[in-house]
């Protein structure tokens, strides 16, 4: 995902020959589709976890956070070197991280393992994404063919997010969902092969270098801070491993910051937000997709270990969730070219709010989909239109040389939020809903000995717990109040996340300039934030090219 598509051609992809360009969008197009059915695929198996492995909400949460979090905190080191030691290559050792991965979670004893298994999948997936679209940037020379490359990338980045609860589904209704994971396993396989056989190899290692110091403090204080927000709702928040954790975190993270401002070769290039309209497209991008991913994670629970439905019924709702990004690709990419980025931002998160509010006045005792038909349509179309618009921003509030810098550094915060949302809804739905319960068994009719092995459970695991007790176990008499604290508590995510996505589109709307079109940079995108002395488009790189300039926008971030 963090990659830059402008990067230097090297000769032996400058010459290609068709039947090897063909080959490398195939290879490139399958990787990147196989990495986002590995991130996908726990959506609609939540439920299945919950009862086979005997989840809490929290360890339910660290599932779909370590796969995220693998791909946040190391994707713009993987396009650094995937640009020094070969983008072909690092497909493949993507590839091979996302089979040992989905091994380890195809034969996962405990959800300890499937931790594991899900981060050796981020891992894979995070070098397989940025690596996957310097392919084709490396293989495609004119604006046209470029689009067209990269839109076809998308399109099958948006299918694998698709498809992904559906395989889920089908293999846990006929057999069980340690099959799936199997299935992305072979995918791996044939990706690596295929990678090897048809795709060009390329290389940018001009200028490029690694950046250790600020490789590691990020990783440090981002996984820290994570650990305390995921562990928090269910510890405690004032316990002391928690406060440490966001104490580190805190500390790791000002120190990447210090890192990162006198580093010659840095992850991310602090000067970009000295600009005002990048500094406000970069915020939209982490809240309006932690507002995303967290309206699909509360999907998932709702449906899962809530309503405990099987995994193909919730598998269903994901094609409206999910589908339009892929069957509007066209539509969109039409759409950029006559309407300003900012506008399809705005329209998008305020169709991605009206349906999470929309979705948190159901009522969680009702298991049918068709109330979900109309918000999750809504919340689609609404991805759909902001999915590709982020770049289009991006591009067009700083110079046109540094259009692939500001790409890359919007993917990362675009993950983010992404990592971000189950993150939030966990903490929200999981706190209420505990909070609500523990309430109800103090004051509740139920006989003592109902009551007092209800309590231990809640105790023990939570209010998932006692909402997945049988009515004949101990206990079981409070399973109907679980399940009602748990739809308050996941009806109060859908309203966060629905207010999420809805700041995101205010500050579009007001923060934006109206005169952020698409191929007309701002008056404050010609000044170079990170050289101020240099003026316009020129600089360390001199006038920007023809190929840049006419490059149509939006096409490389996803």
């Amino acid at each position: 995902m963090a990659t830059n598509p402008e990067a230097v051609v090297p000769p032996s992809s400058a010459g290609a020959r068709p039947t090897r360009v063909v080959g490398t969008l195939v290879a490139a197009c399958l990787a990147v589709m196989v990495a986002q059915v590995a991130n996908a695929l726990p959506a609609s198996l939540n439920g299945l976890f919950q009862a086979d492995l005997g989840t809490t909400g929290s360890q339910l949460t660290w599932i779909t956070a370590a796969f995220m979090i693998a791909v946040v905190v190391f994707e713009l080191t993987f396009g650094v070197l995937g640009d020094l030691f070969g983008r072909r290559r690092l497909q493949v050792y993507g590839a091979a991280l996302l089979v040992v991965g989905s091994l380890v979670s195809a034969f996962a004893p405990a959800v300890e393992v499937l931790w594991v298994g899900a981060a050796l999948n981020g891992l894979g997936a995070g070098a397989m994404f940025p690596a996957s679209l310097a392919l084709i940037a490396a293989v495609t020379h004119t604006p046209d063919a470029r689009a067209r490359g990269i839109a076809l990338w998308v399109g099958f980045l948006s299918a694998g997010a698709a498809v992904s609860p559906l395989l889920g589904g089908m293999f846990a209704d006929i057999g069980s969902w340690r099959g799936s994971f199997a299935v992305v396993a072979v995918l791996g396989v044939v990706t690596a092969v295929l990678s090897l056989a048809l795709a060009v190899e390329s290389k940018a290692d001009e200028g490029r270098s690694l950046d250790v110091g600020g490789q590691v403090t990020f990783a440090v204080g981002l996984i820290a801070v994570l650990y305390g927000a995921v562990q928090g709702p269910e510890d405690g928040w004032t316990e002391p491993h928690i406060v440490g954790a966001f104490v580190l975190g805190a500390v790791f993270l000002a120190a990447f910051l210090v890192i990162e401002s006198r580093t010659r070769s840095p992850l991310l290039h602090l000067g970009l937000f000295r600009n005002r309209s990048f500094a406000i497209a970069s915020i939209v991008a982490v809240v309006g997709m932690l507002g995303f991913l967290g309206l699909l994670f509360s999907h998932s629970m709702w449906l899962g270990p809530v309503q405990h439905q099987t995994p193909m019924r919730v598998a269903l709702p994901f094609l409206l969730l999910q589908g339009p990004a892929f069957v509007l690709i066209p539509v969109v990419g039409r759409l950029l070219q006559r309407i300003a980025a900012r506008w399809l931002l705005t329209a998008g998160f305020f169709l991605m709010a009206i349906g999470g509010l929309l979705v948190s006045r159901l009522d969680v005792t009702s298991t049918s989909l068709t109330p979900l038909i109309v918000p999750d349509l809504l919340i689609g179309i609404g991805f759909a239109l902001t999915v590709s618009s982020f770049t289009a921003v991006a591009i067009n509030t700083v110079p046109l040389h540094l259009a692939g810098m500001a790409s890359a550094t919007t993917n990362l915060l675009r993950d983010l939020g992404f990592a971000l949302g189950p993150i939030v809804v966990g903490a929200v739905a999981l706190s209420t809903a505990g909070e609500q319960l523990g309430a109800a068994l103090a004051t509740a009719d139920l006989a003592p000995d109902q009551a007092a092995a209800a309590t231990a459970v809640f105790q023990a695991g939570g209010p998932l717990a006692v909402n997945s007790l049988p009515p004949e176990a101990p206990g079981g008499a409070a399973q109907q109040l679980a399940m009602t604290a748990l739809g308050d508590g996941f009806s109060t995510a859908f309203v966060v996340c629905s207010i999420a996505a809805l700041a995101a589109g205010l500050l579009t709307l007001f923060g934006l300039s109206s005169r952020t079109q698409d191929g007309q940079p701002t008056s404050e995108s010609l000044h170079d934030p990170l050289h101020p002395e240099l003026p316009g488009e020129t600089g360390v790189t001199g006038t920007v090219p023809a190929s840049r300039a006419e490059r149509p926008l939006a096409t490389d971030g996803v």
